[in-house]
């Protein structure tokens, strides 16, 4: 990318209950129930880093809607001493304020959250606590950030190296007033309370929120839609573990894990980020998992919630 502005169309500007403003814009297809994948990245990564996947999706049949997370890319408040949001803000204001627009312009067509990595995680909280009717949740390199599950597979100290790491970007987040994640090669430049909650959970392994509407971990629970689960070869940051970790807080879920490995990328090395290049294998799975029409084909009516496929109002 040569600009930092998306390539797509604004479709809505938001103001959250604080103040925080956020850009949805959308890839949108002709046909009216087109399914629409919302997009939510991953900390620290702006959404104009995620416009191959979109294109590939949107060549495949789908709308596709981005969004930046607050404090980046075009969303606001940029994270300063004094800016304090957390997890609670982006699962309790911004979220469904996003998923409400996507509604009020694609009001006939089938509405799946793609979430990568913390996108993912707090997507699913979200999901579980305010219930949207979506078609289902599409989990990539998306996993519980609890330290023992974290690290290589290999690894005979899982996550260690992260807990410490952990200790120390919250410690720096305190002392500055913001933890600039940008300079250091973790994150982006994140709010000192979002690194407190991301600390926490790799700590206890639990989902909390200062200041939350309800338990998170409950609400979890909560989650009664079909959740497409990918991990990709070669991600140390979601291993499979960590995976599975994040599913077993969904027990009303219903889950289908798949691994998505280089041999399905066209033989590209992969990560926790090179997957959004090298998306073919992935686009076509998901395409598949969600039942969109056959490429090429006019997109008619869905039906089917477990198909991922049923018309849906968040």
């Amino acid at each position: 990318m040569t600009t930092r502005t998306p390539p797509f169309p604004v479709l809505a500007e938001l103001s959250a209950p604080d103040g925080a403003a956020l850009v949805v814009r959308a890839l949108a297809r002709p046909e009216r129930t087109a399914p629409v994948v919302v997009v939510l990245p991953a900390m620290g990564t702006a959404a104009r880093h995620y416009t191959p996947l979109v294109r590939a999706l949107h060549r495949r049949g789908a709308t596709v809607v981005t969004t930046d997370l607050r404090g980046h890319g075009e969303s606001t408040p940029v994270p300063v001493r004094g800016v304090r949001f957390g997890y609670r803000e982006l699962v309790e204001d911004d979220f469904g304020a996003v998923l409400d627009a996507v509604e009020r312009a694609f009001p006939d067509a089938p509405k799946l959250l793609l979430g990568h990595s913390l996108g993912g995680q707090l997507g699913l909280v979200h999901c579980g606590l305010r219930q949207p009717r979506l078609a289902g949740i599409v989990l990539v390199a998306s996993g519980s950030a609890w330290w023992r599950a974290l690290g290589a597979e290999s690894d005979r100290r899982p996550g260690l190296r992260w807990l410490g790491r952990s200790l120390l970007c919250v410690a720096g987040a305190e002392l500055l007033g913001y933890w600039p994640g940008n300079r250091f090669g973790f994150g982006g430049r994140e709010s000192v309370g979002l690194m407190r909650d991301w600390a926490r959970q790799m700590r206890t392994g639990r989902y909390r929120a200062r200041g939350a509407a309800a338990d998170y971990e409950a609400a979890l629970r909560n989650v009664d839609l079909p959740v497409l689960a990918v991990d990709v070869e070669g991600d140390a940051l979601a291993p499979p573990r960590a995976v599975d970790h994040l599913c077993g807080k969904l027990p009303s879920a219903r889950i289908e894990r798949w691994r998505y490995r280089s041999a399905d990328a066209g033989g590209r090395k992969l990560d926790h980020f090179r997957w959004i290049r090298h998306n073919a294998g992935l686009v076509e799975r998901i395409a598949s998992w969600a039942r969109f029409p056959a490429a090429g084909a006019e997109t008619s009516g869905h039906g089917g919630r477990d198909g991922a496929a049923s018309g849906a109002r968040a």
